[in-house]
């Protein structure tokens, strides 16, 4: 067994094991077992389901603590904290492409829980060649802080618009390339039947891998800010991926117990562009004080305070208008 304790990315084996044992259970308690079929889940279950995945990411940053000190549990910590708030700017794109494609929220599980299998290899592919890079050139930080403020003052600014599906290049590349239903097909992805004018069998893509196309692009888009993000929190391979995977692994039930309270997060976006300044101005904030880098607490502080501004402002800016929605029903 003394592979177990062979190095593997900064970490022993068995380290990642555990984490993949833990991924892998969950991933098979829910599409094996909770979710088998497709169906509307209620807003009840949303919130369970949400508040049990960010326990568990808490409480998984509490063991890397107690395993690999208080300064690792604190880089974890701040990690997830920035990534869930990442993902919650990620329902809002993500709302727009189920709405624009017309899924049905009995369909929508099935898109997102495969679309969670994406992330987890495509962000461990990211974050691993991102490691190497850091390793190899160290002024990759700057980059990645430099981009993060860059980022941070884009979003900033178009807060206020709204994503536009129609005009994404892959959705535009796909339907150009291949054929599409006009409808979806149940929740199949691909479906065989015969083409209109030749009558031959013909395999089709449905609206709903169109979705799922989409979710996966917009993850990709959304992990270029979040990868450097963590980046210049901590350049440890294991914090950076487990905090983005227990944070994205909560996504699925975050957007079905937020999607329908969209509307009462007004400000998130400026705060989360106000973060990503933060996050990417504190290397040079720390150059010029001449420490190391920013403590973790203080980071953490700083991050957790400014989205507790963000949220709570927004609840309290549009706090009657579901009042003026019931009374206009």
């Amino acid at each position: 067994m003394d592979f177990l304790w062979v190095d593997m990315m900064g970490k022993p084996v068995w380290m990642w094991l555990f984490f993949i044992a833990i991924v892998l259970f969950l991933l098979v308690l829910d599409l094996g077992v909770l979710h088998k079929k497709s169906k509307e889940i209620g807003m009840a279950e949303s919130f369970a389901f949400s508040a049990f995945y960010i326990a568990l990411g808490v409480l998984f940053g509490g063991w890397i603590w107690w395993q690999s000190g208080q300064q690792a549990g604190l880089e974890y910590l701040t990690g997830f904290v920035i990534e869930k708030s990442l993902a919650m700017d990620n329902i809002f794109v993500i709302a727009m492409i189920f709405s624009y494609f017309a899924i049905p929220r009995a369909y929508q599980h099935r898109v997102l829980l495969y679309g969670i299998l994406g992330v987890i290899i495509l962000r461990g592919i990211m974050i691993a060649a991102g490691a190497a890079i850091v390793e190899s050139y160290h002024w990759v930080l700057y980059f990645f802080a430099a981009f993060l403020v860059f980022t941070g003052v884009k979003m900033l600014l178009s807060a206020d618009k709204e994503y536009d599906v129609a005009s994404n290049p892959v959705l535009k590349f796909v339907r150009r390339h291949l054929p599409v239903t006009e409808k979806l097909e149940g929740d199949h992805f691909v479906v065989r039947k015969a083409d209109e004018q030749t009558g031959k069998m013909k395999t089709y893509i449905t609206p709903l891998l169109l979705a799922l196309i989409m979710v996966e692009f917009v993850d990709l888009v959304f992990a270029v800010d979040s990868i450097p993000a963590i980046f210049a929190i901590t350049t440890d391979p294991y914090i950076v991926y487990t905090s983005n995977i227990f944070a994205i692994l909560g996504l699925r039930a975050l957007y079905f117990a937020l999607s329908a309270l969209i509307h009462r997060f007004a400000y998130l976006k400026y705060a989360l562009s106000v973060v990503l300044i933060f996050i990417g101005s504190k290397i040079f904030i720390a150059d010029m004080l001449g420490l190391a880098k920013i403590p973790p607490m203080i980071s953490l502080t700083i991050t957790l305070g400014i989205l507790a501004a963000g949220i709570i402002g927004s609840l309290w800016a549009t706090r009657k208008e579901d009042e003026k929605k019931a009374i206009s029903e």
